[in-house]
């Protein structure tokens, strides 16, 4: 098995549940701009993305006209934000003993999302999640210039911890984008989960090493 040193965790629907509130918001605000999506159909095209270049994207697939997105963005943020201040959120089963467990065997974990940071924190701070205790680094859309499939999250992970080899890497994920996300850094395993986003038929498409159905079976090949 690989020496793995490094664990990049994508954050809802991977580590965190949150009831895919997020996709369910951007549904709503996608509709609330008299536009007509189904859950389904964003849950398809848009889990993993970037929000804002998600939004243009589905913009395009819809009615190839994207001059709405930004306006979009802004009403779904607002609406976000206040969805998360009500919610209940929780880690997936096992998740929170699967991250310790990591800890103690001296791997690093990071945490990395397509959500702005202020979100990210949001989440974190209602799990009462600390780091360098559940894990030691976040990195959010706000901290890098291309998005996901772009490796530079994972990338920049690498940087922080000082690891030169990609193959020392795992990348975990909920949808098609971060196990691309995995390729496109080379990481020695790419393994994902589901218990977010996307079903197996559609993860299958980006052929990860495993398919798990939630991360902390993940600690069988750790």
């Amino acid at each position: 098995m690989k020496n793995i040193e490094l664990l990049v965790l994508d954050m809802a629907g991977t580590t965190i549940d949150e009831d895919n509130v997020v996709y369910k918001t951007l549904t709503d605000a996608v509709n609330n701009h008299g536009y007509h999506v189904t859950l389904e159909k964003v849950l398809s095209s848009c889990a993993g993305m970037e929000k804002l270049e998600a939004i243009t994207s589905l913009l395009k697939e819809i009615n190839g006209n994207e001059t709405d997105a930004p306006a979009i963005f802004e009403h779904f943020s607002e609406q976000l934000k206040e969805a998360y201040r009500n919610l209940d959120v929780k880690p997936i089963n096992g998740t929170e003993n699967f991250l310790l467990k990591m800890k103690s065997l001296d791997k690093k974990v990071v945490l990395n999302t397509g959500y702005t940071t202020e979100i990210a924190r949001q989440l974190l701070d209602k799990l009462q999640w600390k780091e360098a205790v559940h894990y030691d680094a976040l990195i959010t859309a706000d901290d890098v210039s291309e998005s996901r499939p772009s490796p530079e999250m994972i990338n920049l992970a690498m940087k922080k911890f000082n690891i030169s080899e990609p193959e020392k890497v795992l990348k975990a994920g909920d949808s098609v984008i971060d196990i691309e996300e995995g390729k496109n850094a080379g990481c020695g395993l790419t393994i994902a989960v589901l218990s977010g986003a996307q079903n197996r038929k559609e993860l299958e498409t980006a052929h990860p090493d495993y398919i798990f159905n939630t991360i902390s079976e993940a600690e069988n090949i750790l």
